[in-house]
């Protein structure tokens, strides 16, 4: 008696331990759950187009084949989402985030809004090394990255938060090569910018190549030469835009400083980053890596890449482990960076 006492006593403490372990050996974890993923933006974003790619093709790589919907809960550059995921969202494994790439920005800068810490995150990776352009409208005096230099009046963009392409963007050309843009704030998503502009209610947008050339209103206004494209981030010209200068070409015509340089290449890590998506900290062990697992077969399954390619969506994947160390290596600047930052978004 007394020995199956202490035998129950132990499988009781087993299972407070790690609620997860005594799964494995029945039914797995995920059987008949749902997963949710959480893009920090509107349904119809290219954040949003490939949350639902991968919730199509995710499931069939984790074992007990989850269901797995998109909930989208966009506002602030996905800060929402992010804090959402962090400090709201159960760690069970059933919330992934996807959020911006340059969330650190405003951890770094001490933004109070922030309640995450970027460092914590588990990573699960990320479908795409995003590089970034900034698109202008055809009709206005801005022809060349030169003119925005030399005019001055500063050409209006439109951002969604300080942390989103759209802001930091044009802010790093105003530092390193002396631009003069005005950005307008508040713009929900991606999408209420490019009515903005359709509107010429503002005129110019930065954000990732990826979307400029997988949907609309981007394929009719290349058609129309509704607007052109001034500059490109990459280390060398992407070849569906052979006549843009790079970032670092504008930087060596401008004689950018070694200070300026490197707080360009602290911004620019965001691109690494991509689409990053993420889980609350504290997240069992056993259930990252099962995650994780899943989301490198799913970036490596023909058919997710086939999907990919039909809806003009990028694949160029990063592990977690890659982001993982990004991050670290982000939030480790020496203050004179970050004070540098903290300019550049107005802090």
């Amino acid at each position: 008696m007394k020995q199956r006492l202490v035998y129950s006593l132990c499988l009781i403490v087993m299972c407070v331990i790690s609620p997860t372990s005594a799964l494995y050996a029945g039914a797995p974890y995920y059987e008949g759950k749902t997963i949710a993923i959480i893009p920090g933006t509107k349904a119809g974003d290219v954040y949003d187009l490939y949350a639902r790619l991968l919730a199509q093709h995710l499931p069939k790589f984790i074992p007990g084949r989850p269901n797995i919907i998109v909930q989208n809960m966009p506002g602030a550059a996905s800060l929402i989402a992010a804090n959402h995921v962090y400090r709201v969202a159960p760690p069970d494994g059933l919330t992934i985030g996807a959020i911006y790439s340059a969330l650190y920005f405003d951890q770094l800068v001490g933004r109070p809004e922030v309640q995450y810490d970027y460092n914590k995150f588990e990573w699960l990776g990320s479908p795409v090394t995003s590089n970034h352009l900034l698109y202008m409208r055809a009709d206005t005096p801005y022809k060349t990255m030169d003119d925005v230099v030399k005019n001055p009046q500063p050409p209006k963009c439109g951002a969604t938060g300080t942390s989103s392409t759209a802001y930091w963007v044009p802010k790093l050309l105003d530092e390193v090569i002396n631009t003069k843009f005005e950005v307008v704030l508040g713009y929900q998503a991606g999408h209420d910018i490019d009515l903005a502009v359709e509107r010429g209610e503002v005129i110019c947008r930065a954000f990732t190549l990826t979307a400029f050339f997988a949907r609309e209103p981007f394929h009719t206004w290349r058609k129309k030469n509704f607007v052109r494209v001034l500059m490109q981030t990459g280390t060398k010209r992407d070849k569906r835009l052979p006549d843009t200068p790079t970032i670092y070409e504008l930087m060596d015509q401008y004689k950018s400083s070694n200070a300026e340089r490197s707080l360009a290449k602290l911004t620019l890590a965001s691109s690494v980053f991509g689409r990053p998506y993420v889980m609350a900290p504290r997240t069992p062990p056993e259930l990252v890596k099962i995650l994780q697992e899943a989301f490198d077969k799913t970036v490596k399954d023909e058919a997710f890449n086939a999907d990919a390619t039909r809806q003009k969506l990028e694949i160029d994947p990063s592990s977690a482990e890659e982001l993982q160390k990004l991050a670290q290596e982000v939030m480790s600047q020496p203050p004179e960076i970050v004070k540098r930052m903290r300019a550049l978004l107005g802090k």
